[in-house]
């Protein structure tokens, strides 16, 4: 049975922001995000080829960091609380170190209060592309400054700015830019899908 996903289940404000967290801790085998509506959407684990090329680009987003101090770097199992009230979690991010030493340790222990400057989403077989679009541009609406979707199934590459801006590069066989945000860092996703 194909089951588009992600799948969504109606909540409002059933559950403030305390137990959202605690219902994703107790369910902690599951993948779980919150829209700006309070609602629970459920998040297909990826497969093998998928997660591997995820890990390959969070590990050289991460050796970029390792080099150069500038914030923190973290994985897809992350939640962030989006100014809208949202919790999402992109595949890979990364926060400056500023607005991350800002963050109580309490808030670090949660879903804390902030959004990333850089977030990459990396499109699974299961991803319904139009709910990583909008989610892309619910990162930037929030604060995010530049953001990769990386489409290995049509080969695309959806560069979106704080300007709303979005730009689409017609391979995976480009050489990124992290731009202003991630000085010196460059990636070319086509190189690390084997």
């Amino acid at each position: 049975m194909d089951m588009p996903m992600p799948v969504t289940m109606k909540m409002g404000d059933l559950m403030s922001e305390e137990e959202f967290f605690q219902f994703c801790q107790m369910n902690d085998t599951l993948e779980f995000e919150r829209d700006s509506q309070g609602n629970i959407i459920l998040m297909s684990p990826t497969g093998l080829f998928t997660g591997g090329f995820n890990s390959r680009v969070t590990m050289e987003l991460g050796i970029w960091n390792k080099e150069n101090q500038l914030g923190e770097v973290f994985d897809s199992s992350t939640g962030f609380t989006l100014p809208n009230g949202a919790v999402r979690s992109p595949d890979a991010s990364f926060v400056i170190s500023e607005k991350w030493d800002a963050l109580s340790e309490d808030q670090q222990e949660t879903f804390g209060h902030i959004c990333p400057d850089f977030v990459i989403e990396i499109r699974s077989k299961s991803d319904e592309l139009r709910y990583l679009q909008d989610k892309m541009k619910e990162f930037i609406a929030n604060g995010t400054k530049l953001g990769w979707l990386i489409d290995r199934f049509d080969n695309k590459i959806h560069i979106y700015r704080a300007d709303q801006s979005v730009f689409v590069h017609e391979t995976l066989n480009v050489t990124l830019s992290g731009e202003n945000i991630l000085p010196g860092f460059s990636l070319n996703p086509g190189s690390l899908l084997k």
